[in-house]
């Protein structure tokens, strides 16, 4: 009876001594959505603890600009938002960088009334967007950029949410609407027309990435490395599980019974068309994206696209087999 109260002991010892090894990081997401779902399932599946990090995960408010000064200030450790916030806060001095991909390319899609069959149908004719300067915002004008459209060729209109420029659209206060999931599903469903989807526009957006600070890098690499090494575990958890991914969106998205499958749709796409196996950030990515901010940021222009980034840890990662054997089992 002792001996086994003795190994009861030991075993709680030696568990709380785990439980206090591990690394409290506080990661911070620009917005409640599924493209977050690798993140939530290296959360939940316990992948980040794993490599020795305590996760809490918070939705930031503020979108990813106030995700960025989140990380700024220091409230969060890692941030998954929009590559373009980390960029302009970078071009005003601010120490902050993009060390890994969550989604390289943009999920939006121009959704538009079926009368429409080609962008040129648009000129004239009423666009919603969510606000000035947010993602839906450049999208459309990377769009209309490949076009070769001008932005006084189409009236562009603020709305707000996806859900908001659906409904404007049946009441017909906009004839057209830069979507995102699980809008765009819903839309198509309704009968509306999938004008263009950016991703297979060959335009690179920098639609989420998870970013930092330098200094935090510098001071905390092991600590770093470790939650990529979580980040990049949960992806191909994501890619490899389907149920189970989707399981975990539906817990963190509090969906509707109506609305479940809107989560597989989410899924499949995200599985298939845009997380990446090794995720690095691109390049080309923060040259476009530099592109569009030039026009209203002299520094832009001068800047070096590599400075936004630092990919070493997933290089790192990928170098010692870590990503190959995740894919193998």
């Amino acid at each position: 009876m002792w001996t086994t109260v003795l190994g009861l002991l030991i075993a709680l010892l030696f568990s709380s001594s785990a439980s206090l090894a591990l690394d409290k990081i506080r990661i911070g997401l620009s917005s409640v959505s599924a493209l977050h779902g690798a993140v939530w399932v290296a959360q939940e599946k316990g992948l980040f603890r794993k490599h020795g990090i305590e996760p809490e995960v918070i939705v930031v408010g503020g979108a990813s600009a106030g995700g960025v000064s989140a990380l700024i200030a220091g409230d969060v450790q890692f941030l998954s938002g929009a590559g373009e916030a980390v960029i302009n806060a970078n071009l005003r001095g601010a120490d902050v960088i993009m060390v890994a991909s969550v989604l390289n390319k943009g999920v939006q899609r121009l959704i538009a009334h079926a009368q429409f069959s080609a962008p040129a149908d648009l000129k004239g004719r009423k666009i919603g967007i969510t606000r000035f300067g947010t993602a839906s915002h450049l999208v459309l004008q990377m769009m209309m950029q490949k076009w070769g459209m001008g932005p006084t060729d189409v009236q562009i209109i603020q709305v707000g949410s996806s859900p908001a420029m659906l409904a404007s659209m049946e009441k017909g206060g906009i004839d057209a609407a830069v979507l995102t999931m699980p809008s765009i599903f819903v839309a198509e469903e309704r009968g509306y027309r999938v004008l263009a989807d950016l991703a297979d526009m060959d335009i690179y957006y920098l639609n989420t990435m998870l970013d930092t600070t330098r200094w935090y890098l510098r001071a905390q690499r092991d600590q770093a490395t470790r939650f990529i090494r979580g980040f990049v575990e949960g992806l191909a958890f994501f890619k490899k599980n389907k149920q189970e991914s989707v399981e975990v969106l539906r817990k963190k998205l509090r969906t509707d019974p109506g609305r479940e499958k809107y989560l597989e749709l989410s899924y499949d796409l995200l599985a298939n068309k845009f997380y990446d196996q090794v995720p690095y950030p691109s390049v080309r990515g923060v040259e476009t994206v530099l592109e569009f901010i030039a026009k209203d940021n002299p520094k832009a222009r001068a800047a070096d696209p590599r400075t936004f980034i630092d990919g070493s840890i997933v290089k790192e990662i990928e170098a010692s087999g870590f990503v190959e054997a995740l894919y193998k089992k």
